[in-house]
């Protein structure tokens, strides 16, 4: 986004100069107010005192699309204390599930409390800016970062660029990428379908830096800020791929894809794709690569 250049092309054509926020505050408000359009995530609250002998307050806490617990710290600049502060806040939440699990039942209600995935706690840092340091040192750790720069533009427009994005190297991620290859084992798959599944991981992670997967019990979520696909364990004949790829803008053909808007189905996205051969695999390239862009 650093290098991005926004033209307002209304009555002539000029450039609209990116700033920053004059104080965090403005920042932390925005996001709060707009969570789950900018994020996918549900906010739950601001400013959340934690209860422990150093005390701190984090900025926001949320849930995001797959269940998983939220902290969100911002920065108007560059800041160097942004990633290890947060690093604290996410090991005071592992060891107070209760009071996390508290909360999501006092705002979203029971069912939510009763599926937190533990298992993948995010942090996510939004600030004026990151150095190379930032990002080497989110690569070290073993959590869930993610590092977002945003900007104004004009009084209309505010940007987010996700910079970095790394998931936590630990066994649960692991066990989802030896349960991806062992496709093969799922029940009435066959040797083809195993493969198709198989192949459709390869495509999705190879869509560009930091794609991370995220099991549950009925997806597989692919996700880079946001989750962009979500893959159904496969059926006899097919497998079935969810994508946050907008369907009107989509021309769709039956028996290939499909407008869930407003349909009840597993994972996240509104535009179903049907996948039963790589041939299939080929036709479906284009709209993944369209929904991780929106992601």
């Amino acid at each position: 986004m650093v290098g991005l250049k926004l033209f307002n092309t209304a009555g002539g054509t000029v450039e609209v100069l990116p700033r920053l926020a004059e104080v965090e505050a403005d920042v932390q408000a925005l996001v709060e107010a707009h969570m789950e359009t900018m994020l996918s995530i549900k906010f739950l609250a601001s400013e959340y005192v934690i209860d422990c002998v150093d005390g701190g307050r984090i900025d926001s806490l949320g849930l995001d699309e797959n269940g998983a617990p939220v902290i969100v710290e911002y920065k108007r600049g560059t800041d160097a204390g942004v990633i290890n502060q947060g690093l604290y806040y996410m090991a005071w939440l592992t060891n107070h599930k209760d009071a996390f699990r508290g909360l999501v039942r006092d705002r979203l209600g029971v069912a939510a409390a009763s599926q937190i995935l533990w298992s993948a706690p995010r942090l996510i840092c939004v600030a004026g800016d990151f150095t190379r340091y930032d990002v080497h040192a989110v690569r070290e750790h073993r959590r869930s970062i993610d590092l977002v720069r945003y900007r104004y533009f004009g009084s209309d427009h505010f940007g987010l660029e996700t910079v970095a994005s790394v998931t936590g190297h630990s066994a649960r991620a692991k066990r989802v990428r030896r349960r991806v290859a062992g496709a093969s084992s799922v029940r009435h798959q066959g040797g083809a379908i195993a493969e198709l599944v198989a192949a459709i991981d390869e495509v999705l992670v190879g869509l560009g830096d930091g794609v991370t997967r995220v099991q549950r019990k009925q997806y597989l979520a692919y996700q880079r800020l946001r989750n962009f696909a979500c893959l159904i364990p496969p059926q006899q004949t097919k497998v079935l791929v969810y994508l946050k790829a907008d369907p009107t803008a989509v021309d769709l053909a039956p028996g290939f894809t499909r407008d869930v808007t407003g349909l009840g189905h597993h994972g996240t996205g509104d535009l179903e794709v049907q996948l039963r051969t790589e041939r299939d695999l080929e036709r479906a390239q284009d709209l993944f690569r369209l929904s991780y862009a929106a992601a």
